[in-house]
């Protein structure tokens, strides 16, 4: 196994790079997507994002950076950190909202995504994990959950608010567009959905030697926002892998998100895919709770047992990467710093001893 970190856009620049490698880490996860772009060229980095109703931010502010040239910028410049460019994490909500919508553009949106397919394999990066969602990742809240007081994020309840017209993925895509309510839909719509979406990218993965790893849904209830979700119990992940038996379809294994959910036992969920052989890389973080009441914790104050995690993951000879994903901050001069290497130096230590 290889311990990885993952980095958002505005991480994406030496510091970081010399930062992850001193915490032991060889490779590296990237979000290119700008979470944090609220319009007008402002844009405020956080840890993660989060935000209310109205969404994380607008969509697109990097959309000239899907390149293959830029990937290759970026591999290099890893490299010479002792990185090694894994994965991209999520396509912006700009370059496929029709094709989550089922709308006008879902076509030529393909279109670009099969090119960016390309130009990562092209460029060496192995993994593109995606969440195939429409509410996305909403309902997030931050308070002192972790140990000690650190500040973290957590869910108190249902989000049950309609999404605006113009928003996917709890982005704005349209700040133009009209008002309204976008329509609800049936969890088999959804599926079906994915299904095209799938059937049109697994030839180019194929050729272009890339996996399209899904992420379940965070937080996994079975709707949000009044739109169905995809995975939200353990056992829907095999219905992707059933249908899609292509190599180049694979899971985006996030711990934390499977921990959270009301059904299933974590240890035999993560036996069950593992030993498939169809996890790309592991979220490797820890929660308490179910939704819709749940608290991201340190690594090692969770309801899952992390040590007898990677006992699992090294009996089904899981090869990939582990990214802590996010953190808790910790009450200090670098508060995210320091949380990340907390975690980041626990996962060292569980690789190295666990037997």
């Amino acid at each position: 196994m290889k311990l990885g970190f993952g980095f958002y856009h505005y991480m994406l620049k030496d510091e970081y790079y010399q930062f992850a490698r001193q915490c032991g880490a060889t490779h590296a996860v990237v979000h290119l997507v700008d979470y944090f772009y609220k319009g007008s060229g402002h844009t405020k980095a956080e840890n993660q994002p989060v935000g209310d109703i109205q969404g994380w931010g607008e969509a697109g502010a990097t959309r000239s950076l899907w390149t293959y040239d830029h990937f290759v910028y970026l591999r290099d410049s890893m490299a010479r950190h002792g990185l090694t460019f894994e994965a991209i994490e999520n396509f912006d909500p700009a370059d496929w909202y029709d094709v989550l919508l089922d709308g006008p553009r879902k076509q030529e949106q393909l279109e670009r995504l099969k090119q960016i397919v390309r130009d990562a394999g092209k460029a060496g990066v192995k993994v593109i994990g995606y969440n195939f969602s429409i509410a996305g990742v909403a309902g997030r809240i931050t308070g002192p959950f972790a140990r000690g007081g650190a500040l973290s994020v957590g869910m108190n309840g249902p989000v049950d608010e309609p999404i605006p017209l113009g928003m996917v993925w709890n982005m704005v895509y349209d700040r133009n567009a009209p008002p309204g309510y976008l329509p609800e839909i049936t969890h088999e719509e959804l599926w079906k959905r994915l299904e095209y979406f799938l059937s049109e990218m697994i030839p180019v993965a194929e050729e272009a030697g890339v996996i399209l790893a899904l992420h379940p849904d965070d937080p996994p209830l079975e709707r949000v926002r009044r739109q169905p979700r995809l995975v939200y119990r353990p056992e829907l992940y095999q219905r992707l892998l059933d249908r899609f038996p292509s190599p180049s379809v694979g899971l985006e294994f996030c711990l934390g998100t499977l921990a959270e959910m009301q059904d299933g036992d974590i240890y035999q969920t993560i036996r069950h895919y593992v030993c498939q052989g169809r996890v790309a890389y592991i979220h490797f973080r820890n929660v308490r709770g179910k939704v819709p009441y749940y608290r991201e914790v340190f690594i090692d104050e969770g309801d899952v047992d992390m040590r007898k995690v990677i006992r699992i993951l090294k009996a089904c000879g899981y090869p990939g990467v582990l990214i802590p994903d996010h953190t808790p901050h910790m009450s200090c001069a670098a508060p995210w710093h320091a949380g990340m290497a907390y975690a980041m130096g626990y996962m060292k230590a569980l690789l190295d001893c666990t037997v």
